[in-house]
């Protein structure tokens, strides 16, 4: 027995009614993907700009008032990427932090900045993670100019070799946990006191930091970690915004002695010389010759009878 399939002269048809409904289907479907992109991408950034913020609120209870060192553990729901960058422009010039984070495995993209002016921040140019330990030490030159703050990510371990008495005693006082002077995990960042023979090269006497083919030049202990801790670019900049604090910081103190010259107490402390080499220090290259001037205003300071600071 056979049978014979009959079949539609006119074929398949599809009417434009249904072709129209298909064709506006996709284009809702696209607009409602597209929507929620932005949206996602929008949050991100409003997200980026508000952990930016949370990290400047965070970094306030560093900057100490009786000359001790503190560290904090800031942790992120989510890997992140801290920006660090600088503003010249202005009095101080600005701290800037910009955020981006990683989003269904993808790193937001945003260009939402936020600045302070009265933060200094040392660390690489971007660092990575979802932990980050942030130390603070004060910066004196003579008088107290700033807490300058150190930035790094719990990824990455820094071995101490060799390291004078004070600054293992420092450290094991710290507590940070990134941060060694014996016992150093495999795959640190090793800084040498008494080599060249490691990641990084410190010549306390000398003032000089090498790091990846770059010498920095330092005074102060604060402004040697902050050399170990920076991209040789970051270092630059922050210095130089730090010279500019000291130098209103006379202008300041200025002010105070003339107000106590007329109560009678007589000052004999030449702030006009430091302000002068002060002004001078081009980058930190020159950071000796004020060094050498700070020390000069202290003992003057410390030899009056109404000391300004």
């Amino acid at each position: 027995m056979s049978y014979k399939i009959k079949k539609n002269k006119k074929g398949f048809q599809v009417s434009f009614t249904w072709i129209f409904a298909i064709i506006a289907g996709v284009f809702i479907l696209f607009l409602a993907i597209y929507g929620v992109t932005k949206i996602i991408d929008t949050s991100g950034d409003i997200e980026s700009a508000k952990t930016g913020k949370e990290i400047g609120v965070l970094l306030n209870p560093l900057e100490t008032s009786f000359g001790s060192e503190r560290t904090v553990l800031l942790t992120m729901p989510v890997e992140t990427r801290i920006h660090n960058k600088y503003s010249r422009y202005g009095t101080f010039g600005a701290q800037i932090i910009q955020i981006s984070q990683k989003n269904l495995g993808k790193w937001s993209q945003t260009e939402i900045d936020v600045s302070f002016q009265n933060k200094y921040i040392f660390s690489n140019g971007v660092v990575e993670g979802k932990n980050f330990f942030i130390f603070s030490k004060p910066f004196n030159f003579p008088f107290k100019v700033a807490d300058v703050i150190y930035l790094t990510s719990s990824k990455q371990n820094y071995c101490f070799v060799d390291a004078p008495d004070r600054i293992e005693e420092e450290l094991d006082a710290l507590k940070q946990k990134n941060l060694f002077v014996e016992d150093c995990p495999t795959e640190s960042i090793e800084i040498c006191f008494e080599s060249q023979e490691c990641d990084i090269n410190v010549d306390v006497y000398g003032g000089e930091v090498e790091k990846m083919g770059e010498t920095m030049y330092f005074e102060t202990d604060a402004l040697m970690y902050a050399a170990i801790f920076s991209d040789k670019n970051i270092y630059d900049n922050q210095i130089e915004r730090l010279m500019w604090r000291t130098n209103e910081l006379l202008s300041l103190y200025n002010t105070k002695s003339a107000l106590l010259s007329t109560q009678g107490c007589s000052q004999d402390v030449n702030l006009f010389v430091f302000k002068n080499v002060i002004n001078n220090v081009q980058s930190p290259e020159n950071l000796m010759l004020a060094a050498n001037a700070a020390d000069d205003l202290e003992r003057e300071n410390e030899g009056t009878t109404c000391r300004l600071w």
